[in-house]
């Protein structure tokens, strides 16, 4: 069993940066893609951005990309999520996944391990 742990998350005013980072326990991730999604209040999960255990693929959402950006320490089992120019339409709890199948990321019932989440908060 995967467990995964986010930290990072907290309260940073329009234009700060912020890094969240996630790290797996359980088992070691070699071979599975990682990645994050969000949610904001009132909206549905919204897919972030991932990386496979190899680097590829490596994706982002399109509203993420230039800003955002996804790395992983495999020998650490983690990742982390730089996310710069931020905005208060960045605010959501944040949640780390994992799967075996990149294509997991994209359908409907997501990966196969999600951590509890961590909340960014973008003030204006």
């Amino acid at each position: 069993q995967v467990q995964l742990l986010e930290s990072g998350g907290g309260l940073v005013q329009a234009g700060a940066s912020l890094t969240l980072s996630c790290t797996a326990s359980g088992r070691t991730l070699s071979g599975y893609a990682m990645g994050w999604f969000r949610q904001a209040p009132g909206k549905e999960r919204e897919f972030v951005a991932l990386k496979n255990w190899n680097g590829d693929p490596t994706h982002y959402a399109s509203s993420m990309k230039g800003r955002f950006t996804i790395s992983r320490d495999n020998a650490e089992n983690t990742v982390h999520l730089q996310m710069n120019r931020l905005t208060p339409e960045d605010t959501a709890m944040y949640y780390c996944a994992a799967s075996l199948h990149v294509r997991s990321f994209y359908d409907p019932t997501g990966p196969d391990y999600w951590g509890q989440g961590t909340q960014v908060t973008v003030s204006s």
